[in-house]
């Protein structure tokens, strides 16, 4: 309201300040001697209007200056150039004296034909220009007929735009622009200002759902939406933290009894135990399975930039230590902003389950506007369009394409689009022309993302690994 207030004022104040300093200018005067002049082929320079042109051509319509000012001026141009009235013509823009054309100090008006039946007048009085009509309030064109037969037509030269008030008006606009507008700027910086800090936290809580609080400046409305925002931001993190905790707590608490089950079957028979055993050892697997998942769903750890080429090399290098055939093609070295060893368990599954069920893995790198592209491709069955949502479900195996014999529990792609997500990425399967591609999108860091420190192993390629 202030700045509306504040605008309509300024606006008024420069209104008020064009029409006092810059008032319109006065309309150009013409003597009807100078127009006799230039008639009469004399180079005239009106004292108080523009230049007169003179041409030959077509008059002025005939008739149109038949009375009061106009039919008296057209008489006294006749009588100044020594011609009949008829070989005359003049015509007015505005044959009637406008109300501001007030004549000057010692001219009179031109006298008023007097009533029918009253007495004559006396002699015309002298003016100080010389013409008894007095001067052309504004544009006019005369015309005079040579002994020829021709038309000599007289008319101001027209005004150019733009002319001198006009220019006096564009450069007070200007000036006025020049001082306005970065206050206006300012002012428009201020009230988008706290619009845009919504976006990067709304940006950052997408990354990092333990981001720092959204600072509450600004106007009051934009006060109590950062408060609610930064309110929401709090539920959201202690709702998922206390789901995550209690799934923690319950696989880790289903340890106990698994113990308690495998001393008591001690007593059995061996083929009980061997098939108990068994069993106990499954539901181990799966619980710590569980307990991995819930610590990578949980969010990342301390985020730094991170040479994604550098994490690809550390889990083809440790799927190659073990045996694997996989590959990998790059030529460019991205960089996101993330958890390096998350990252890098993210990778680690989706190979791993690329070499199980495909045989060989080709992993590939590259770049797509402000996102990092990994795709890892396998050479197995693939699998149906409907299953390739699906299996990212915990605890979800695809059996009736995928082998029994691998001994997966289903959580290895939960684990790895989690993460993903975790990084403001996602993970995808399609089907590819050799078997199945799993496609990774990890957003770029940007500078103005606020990480840690960044590692070292980002200045010396040579030792990747290392320094992971």
């Amino acid at each position: 309201m202030a700045l509306l207030i504040g605008g309509v004022a300024v606006g008024q104040i420069v209104t008020l300040s064009i029409v006092l300093l810059t008032p319109p200018p006065r309309p150009p005067l013409y003597r009807l001697s100078e127009i006799a002049a230039a008639l009469d082929g004399q180079l005239v320079k009106p004292r108080d209007g523009h230049p007169l042109i003179r041409a030959v051509g077509r008059p002025p319509a005939a008739g149109v200056a038949s009375a009061g000012f106009a039919n008296a001026a057209r008489l006294e141009l006749a009588g100044l150039l020594k011609v009949s009235p008829d070989r005359v013509r003049l015509l007015l823009d505005a044959p009637l004296r406008p109300p501001w054309a007030a004549p000057f100090p010692g001219e009179r008006d031109a006298p008023m034909a007097p009533p029918r039946g009253s007495p004559p007048l006396g002699p015309r009085p002298s003016f100080p220009f010389g013409d008894l009509a007095g001067p052309i309030v504004g544009d006019f064109k005369a015309a005079v007929r040579d002994p020829a037969g021709e038309w000599v037509v007289v008319a101001p030269q027209a005004d150019p735009f733009p002319n001198a008030w006009q220019g006096r008006l564009i450069v007070w606009f200007l000036i006025c622009l020049a001082v306005l507008g970065p206050a206006g700027f300012l002012f428009a910086r201020r009230l988008v200002a706290p619009i845009g800090a919504f976006a990067q936290a709304a940006n950052q809580l997408g990354r990092d759902p333990g981001a720092p609080l959204m600072e509450l400046r600004g106007p009051a409305e934009i006060g109590v939406a950062a408060r609610a925002f930064n309110n929401m931001q709090e539920r959201l993190k202690r709702y998922i933290d206390d789901r995550t905790a209690m799934i923690g707590a319950i696989a880790h608490d289903l340890r106990t009894p698994l113990a308690r089950i495998r001393f008591k079957v001690e007593a059995g028979s061996a083929e009980l135990r061997a098939s108990v055993d068994a069993d106990i050892d499954q539901m181990e697997a799966m619980i710590s399975a569980v307990l991995t998942f819930v610590r990578d769903a949980s969010g990342p750890n301390a985020r730094t930039v991170v040479d994604l080429l550098s994490v690809l090399e550390c889990a083809v290098d440790d799927a190659q230590a073990t045996g694997c055939e996989v590959e990998l093609q790059s030529n460019e070295t991205p960089e996101v902003g993330g958890d390096a060893l998350a990252l890098q368990r993210l990778f680690a599954n989706l190979i791993d389950n690329a070499v199980t069920y495909g045989r060989r893995a080709s992993v590939s790198l590259r770049t797509e506007d402000d996102t990092a592209v990994t795709e890892i491709v396998d050479e197995g069955p693939g699998l149906p369009i409907g299953e390739l949502e699906r299996v990212f479900e915990p605890f979800y195996r695809a059996e009736p394409s995928r082998s029994r014999r691998t001994g997966g529990i289903g959580l290895g792609l939960a684990v790895a689009r989690s993460i993903a997500r975790a990084h403001s990425g996602d993970v995808l399967l399609q089907p590819s022309a050799r078997g199945l591609a799993a496609i990774v999108r990890l957003p770029l860091a940007r500078p103005s993302d606020e990480f840690q420190p960044q590692s070292d192993h980002r200045r010396q390629p040579a030792n990747r690994k290392e320094k992971l």
